[in-house]
Parts: structure tokens; sequence; C-alpha cells
């Protein structure tokens, strides 16, 4: 049962004070309040991490996408603004929930870290407030779960406030800009719908509405599945192409010739980041309420979690044809260890389960990656690009500012999950690909 909290009354709101709050100030919501400070609106990011509202209020940004020079000038004039008192939400025209939603153990949703704000929220909400979900979930999450307890206030959606969802689009790394990806929203009512639309519509370039906040959270996720989906099919191709002796990647590049009726998705070691891994999932689980199984999402979520094992494989046997060595004892280095080149974010990367892989079978493992100084949870640091030290090095991560002409060189063997040595590698007998 939702505790039922009593809103303040309407003469005790006090004067606007931020145009923008944004819950979370992480890979999501530092760039949206860039986004709408850059735009001219005063932004205001809440989080609980002393330490991030403390390097934010300096000028300093920990999100590789949001530099410090872009950043550093928004706060020196006051138009953005970090802090941990969920106070601060009363004095904000829109409050955005940009948090994470994990999977349990179970691999089910966890959407308490998100109920938990929004039961904070609650706490300061008032009337004229503008309340968006921005974090990826199951279809109905704004409807069943944030509603009950924003309206546990005696606030009713609609009339005293307004609620909607519009799924974060942010990819980490890239050089889209979030002003240049279009944003669905999906409100309550349509009052909402519009409120909503209007916020957005102030700092990015193309606002894309939508009837419901279900149809907008459906969006996100046919995003993320259609990816993992297609992911699998050429993982599992893959896998076939080694049986046949054909070069997968050459299969790609040849397909994608096609101007038409074909779009170009490659093999790697397994998936990684903060939504592919984990979207998909959130329809499943949701989908049992309705008896209905999802089987391409689940199908395509058993391939694409077996590739480590596979990699692994192939690590083994490239040893063994290579170098007539067992995996026991030998010593590896890992290259790169981000979910995706050319960042540091290591979220559900496929190189962290294929080192443990690797370590289980008794191999010495080492890793290089310039984006990821270390990984406590592996008790392990970037060690340098020697690959003289090794008996193999394997190509996870294809960051561009590596000479992999040089690894080759270098290098006694090889094996390139990535397609990072290119026509070099498929020329090299040191090379095995995936």
């Amino acid at each position: 049962m939702i505790e039922r909290t009593e809103a303040p009354a309407p003469a005790s709101a006090p004067a606007k004070t931020w145009d923008v709050a944004i819950l979370g100030a992480g890979y999501v919501g530092v760039p949206l309040a860039h986004t709408f400070a850059t735009a001219g609106r005063s932004v205001l990011l809440v989080d609980v991490a002393q330490k991030v509202v403390d390097e934010l209020n300096a000028g300093r940004s920990h999100i590789e996408d949001v530099a410090d020079e872009e950043l550093a000038p928004l706060v020196a004039e006051g138009r953005l603004a970090a802090t941990t008192d969920y106070d601060a939400l009363r004095g904000a025209d829109a409050i955005l929930i940009a948090l994470p939603t994990p999977l349990s153990k179970q691999r089910e949703p966890d959407l308490s870290i998100v109920l938990a704000a929004t039961r904070e929220l609650a706490a300061r909400l008032r009337e004229g407030h503008l309340v968006v979900l921005e974090s990826t979930t199951y279809p109905g999450t704004t409807r069943e779960q944030v509603l009950p307890i924003l309206e546990s206030t005696g606030l009713r959606v609609g009339e005293h406030f307004n609620l909607a969802f519009s799924p974060e689009r942010v990819d980490p790394g890239s050089s889209w800009d979030v002003r240049d990806v279009p944003k669905v929203v999906g409100g309550i009512t349509e009052e909402c719908t519009r409120r909503a639309a209007e916020l957005y519509e102030s700092a990015i370039g193309s606002v894309h509405a939508v009837s419901s906040p279900e149809a907008a959270e459906l969006t996100k996720l046919l995003e993320n599945i259609f990816r993992s989906v297609n992911i699998a099919l050429v993982n599992e191709l893959a896998q076939l192409c080694d049986r046949m002796g054909i070069d997968i990647w050459e299969v790609v590049d040849a397909a994608a010739t096609k101007p038409f009726g074909f779009m170009s998705f490659k093999p790697g070691p397994g998936l990684g980041g903060h939504c592919i891994p984990i979207d998909p999932f959130y329809l499943t689980w949701k989908a049992r309420e309705y008896g209905f199984t999802t089987e391409f999402i689940e199908l395509a979520g058993k391939v694409n979690e077996a590739m480590p094992y596979y990699c692994r494989s192939l690590i083994s046997q490239a040893l063994n044809h290579g170098k007539q060595k067992s995996m026991s004892g030998a010593r590896i280095l890992v290259l790169g260890v981000a979910y995706k080149p050319d960042i540091g974010d290591v979220r559900e990367s496929p190189a962290l389960k294929l080192i443990e892989l690797l370590r289980n079978a008794g191999t010495e493992v080492a890793y290089h990656d310039p984006h990821v100084p270390s990984v406590p949870d592996l008790g392990l640091e970037s060690a340098p690009l020697d690959p003289e030290g090794y008996d193999c090095v394997a190509i996870v991560t294809d960051h561009s500012s590596i000479d992999y002409e040089d690894v080759i060189r270098r290098s006694d063997l090889i094996v390139d999950l990535r397609n990072a040595t290119g026509d070099a590698g498929r020329r090299s007998d040191k090379v095995f690909k995936l």
C-alpha cells in the first residue's frame, strides 16, 4: 500500500528557481542537463553521490560526452548546478527522472531506484509540476507504478500536475548530439503530452508525440530489441561461417553494398552497455503477464549471452593450432575492456565475462585499454601495450587509437573478435578471427 502524503497548499509553493530539475547525474542526466542549459534553460541535477555533485559544481564533468570546457561556463553563469537536496525540487517547473533500471539476479526488472526517487519527489510535489520519466522500463510503469505514488499526495494528474514518459536516447561515445535525436513523448493525458513536448521543444530539434506513455515505453524497448535480435543473428552466422570456412566479415561487408533492404550488423564477443543487454528482458518479463512468450527476444538473449564462451573456445583453438599450447598457464593480453570503442564504460562489457572465463581455464590474464585505467571488480589495472610478453593477444574492443598493424608485427598470436586488424589480419597467419 502506498503511504499517503499530504500535498502542500498551493499558496505555499515557492517561487520558481529552476526551469528543469533532473534526478540522476549519470550518462543520461548530465548530457540532458547540458543540452537544456545550452538552450538557455536553468537546470538543477539531483544526485545521491556527494562527490559527483561537488565535481559538477566545480565545473568538472565525469561523463565523457560532456567536456569540462562545455560544462564549466554553464556552471559559472548559474545556468547549471547540482545538489543532493531533494527539497530543491519544489522550486523546479519540470522534473525529469533519469535513473538506472537494472535487472535483478533473477533477470527481472528492478525499479527500486526509480520508485525510491519517486517517493522522495512525491513528498515535494506541488501544483503545476511536470514530471517526466526517462528511465528505460516496461510498458505500464509510468501509469501503474509512478502515477499512484504521485497521486498519493492528493494531487491529481492532468488537474494539478502533469506526467509523461520520454525515453532517453543517449549513445555514449557517438557523434550524435542530444539536440539532434528526436524525442518521443507520451503523456497520461493530452495536456500532459503537450506540456512535455513543449519542454523538450525548447532544447531539442524534433519531438514526436505518441498516444500514451505505454507507447513511448515500448518504443524504447523496440529500438534496443531490434539491435539485440540482429546482433544475435550475425553472431549465430559467425559461428556457422567458422565451420564452413567462410569469412563472416567479408560476407557482411558484401551484403552492406546493397543500397536497400539490408542494415549492417557486426558480430562480436557479446553485448555490453546500459541498454541492449538489459532492456529486452523488461519486455519478456512484462509479456508473461499477458500469457505471451517473446521467443525472438529470448532466443537472441541466449545467443548473445553465449558469445563470451564461444570466444573463449576460439582463443583455446588458436593457442592449440598457433602455438601448440594449452590454455592452462598461457599468458593472454585482452586488448580493450570497454563495451564499445573509444569510451571508458565497462557496464555489462563482454570483456569482463571473457576475462573471468579465461581465468577459470587457468590462464594468466592482463588487459590494456587506454580508456579504462582499472577494473577494481577484477583486481586489474591497465597494463602497457607490450604484445611481445604474451602468448596471445585477444582484441575484444576495437579502440581507434590502437595501431593494429603494429600489434600484428609485435605479437606471436592474435585472436581478433572485432575485425580490428582488417585486411592486414586476413593476410597474416598469426591472426585468428571471429
